[in-house]
């Protein structure tokens, strides 16, 4: 009789699905993955608050080496004025605007920062073709390397200053590239923390900033040298 019950309960064994997993097991799976994700959480504000740090700490620089032209990623007339009085020091030869806006003219430039006109006729290009940071970064490389620059002074805002530095080496690599961090607002010794307008600024950058790492991994396609902007003889024309 019980040889006749084990006959009879192998084909059901045998046709039985796999087994599941042990609730042990799945456990300890939900377990690291809780921890893991713990840790991600601890690594983002941690990486926030060094980077926010950092921000805070970087000041205008008293004095910058001379390079051979300079930059300036468009964003507030603070970063223009500052390029063009590098450019009237004799800080670089050439000063590039870049991410003018499509119905801005050189004249409208120079009523608003009150630069002389001779020094826009003769030192400044202006690009319009850049929306973004990582236009900024294109328009920026095709311009250094149809003047064959080597060296460049990068003008902007300090919180911006990490994100637009890490786009432009992703292009420029061979070139020497001077940060000269404009800062209007003063956020040392922690002065972020209890600004919450500071706060929402530099979240939104450090999210831009970990996007644009993950963009440095990808291999940097280096287009035509030629820079669709204006010339002097172009650029200024109303």
């Amino acid at each position: 009789m019980s040889m006749l019950r084990d006959t009879m309960a192998t084909p059901s064994q045998e046709g039985a699905g796999p087994a599941r997993p042990h609730r042990p097991l799945l456990l300890a799976l939900r377990r690291v993955a809780a921890f893991a994700a713990v840790c991600a959480v601890g690594l983002a504000v941690g990486g926030f608050g060094v980077f926010a740090t950092y921000i805070g700490e970087l000041s205008t620089p008293a004095d910058v080496k001379p390079a051979d032209a300079i930059i300036v990623v468009t964003g507030g007339q603070a970063r223009l004025d500052a390029g063009l009085e590098l450019l009237r020091a004799g800080k670089g030869r050439r000063l590039l605007i870049s991410g003018v806006h499509p119905d801005a003219s050189a004249r409208d430039l120079q009523a608003v920062t009150g630069a002389d006109r001779s020094l826009f006729s003769c030192c400044v290009d202006i690009d319009r073709e850049a929306l973004d940071t990582i236009g900024n970064a294109e328009e920026s490389a095709k311009w250094v390397r149809s003047h064959d620059y080597d060296s460049v002074i990068l003008v902007t805002n300090n919180y911006h200053m990490p994100r637009t530095l890490l786009e432009m080496r992703r292009l420029l690599e061979n070139a020497d590239l001077r940060p000269y961090a404009v800062v209007n607002s003063r956020l040392d010794h922690g002065g972020w923390i209890t600004s919450p307008e500071a706060l929402r600024v530099l979240f939104t950058e450090y999210a831009k900033y970990l996007a644009a790492l993950a963009r440095a991994v990808i291999p940097a396609h280096h287009g035509p040298h030629g820079l669709v902007v204006a010339g002097a003889a172009h650029t200024y024309a109303d």
